[in-house]
């Protein structure tokens, strides 16, 4: 069955405007499939660079690529196109040629200067995630939502993540095995060898440290002294599983540079699927951390990259959305009262006076109060997509 992905209406206005739509995310995160479904509609064809042969001609022999697979009457999907050598430079030339392109990669490769600097203009890049909470509920076929249900099935969403080939899996062990086939890969693949590491057990160990270290303030010092690794080994691990849509740094919101740490980044996983995966760690119970990693995932796929906010005396908001000239704190609570604000969302809240603050719970009453003319909002994660544009 196919999930219509919450990203169609975009991809419908882009298309007719761009010669090429590039769609980027990891790996089983569902790009080929969503673009051979929208193009199915029309004259298509689809070559994937995986293909020794269709590479080797697309790197040494243009004009043959374009004479023997393209065709101005057909959209042409090229598939993790990032494995190919001077890539820019070539869909340069086949977008003025007239030909309409959509190109999918798994790493941001895709995104650097040496490619999009001859794209200007000519390009849209989408990001496509797994599945979100509403995309699963609908692999699912689930029309009818309560409070009980949200709780059940955000449990398997934050176990085994929204992998599409994983969420329309029933068989909870057959979801391990392919989560743990999908890691294997991405380490592999889009990791090891894309970045050029060789030493597999190193790189693991990395993740792991990582995986067991989500929703942290990290230093890098730390993680290098920790694990006994060379700084710039750690520095070109971090940013490899980074580009490759492992994970994702999430950099401080300071306004103050005397009272608010300005440095750090938290790192979290892009799925909670995949990181459990990485630790071999099952259990359908749920941890703080693991609950803020979720959120922060859900936050993503309705376009919404926050910052976090901590203060050298340790007061700490979770998340912070600038959404426009509106700053919005969110806190992150397996369970919570409503008639409970902690002292930090109070401290910000005296300090930056938003409009509006969210407190994000997997157990406990909905509702709202007022802390110093802000209105703070408890609700679930389905709920906070609906009220945070």
């Amino acid at each position: 069955m196919y999930v219509q992905r919450e990203i169609h209406k975009k991809f419908e206005t882009i298309k007719k405007i761009y010669s090429i739509i590039a769609l980027v995310g990891a790996r089983q995160s569902g790009k080929t499939t969503f673009l051979k479904e929208n193009a199915s509609q029309s004259n298509f064809s689809y070559l994937l660079f995986d293909d020794p042969d269709i590479r080797e001609l697309f790197e040494t022999d243009l004009k043959g690529f374009e004479a023997q697979y393209l065709s101005k009457n057909k959209v042409v999907v090229l598939d993790e196109i990032h494995y190919c050598s001077d890539a820019g430079r070539k869909l340069k030339y086949l977008a003025d040629s007239g030909y309409k392109l959509w190109i999918t990669s798994s790493s941001e490769i895709i995104l650097s200067k040496e490619i999009l600097s001859f794209l200007v203009g000519r390009v849209s890049i989408l990001k496509l995630y797994p599945f979100s909470l509403s995309e699963f509920l609908k692999s699912k076929k689930q029309k009818v939502v309560s409070d009980k249900i949200i709780k059940r099935v955000i449990l398997e969403h934050i176990t085994y993540g929204g992998y599409p080939k994983v969420a329309t899996t029933e068989d909870l062990e057959l979801k391990k095995i392919i989560l743990r086939d999908i890691y294997t890969t991405l380490i592999l693949k889009d990791v090891a060898n894309t970045f050029s590491i060789t030493d597999i057990n190193s790189l693991e160990k990395f993740a792991k440290y990582i995986s067991y270290n989500i929703g942290n303030v990290i230093s890098y010092e730390s993680i290098s002294n920790n694990l006994g690794m060379p700084f710039q080994t750690m520095k070109k691990y971090l940013d490899a599983m980074e580009k490759s849509h492992l994970i994702i740094r999430i950099q401080p919101f300071y306004k103050n540079k005397l009272k608010e740490i300005v440095k750090q980044p938290k790192i979290y996983f892009i799925d909670n699927g995949l990181r459990n995966a990485v630790l071999n760690d099952f259990r359908n119970e749920i941890s703080g951390n693991v609950f803020e990693n979720y959120v922060l995932t859900e936050l993503l796929k309705i376009g919404k990259i926050p910052k976090y906010w901590r203060t050298k005396t340790k007061a700490e908001v979770d998340f912070i959305i600038e959404n426009e000239s509106e700053i919005i704190p969110i806190e992150v609570k397996v369970n919570a009262s409503v008639n409970k604000i902690e002292r930090s969302l109070k401290s910000f809240i005296e300090a930056y006076k938003p409009k509006r603050a969210f407190v994000i719970i997997y157990k406990g009453k909905k509702g709202e109060i007022k802390v110093g003319g802000c209105r703070v909002i408890f609700t679930d994660v389905l709920e906070l997509k609906k009220l945070i544009f």
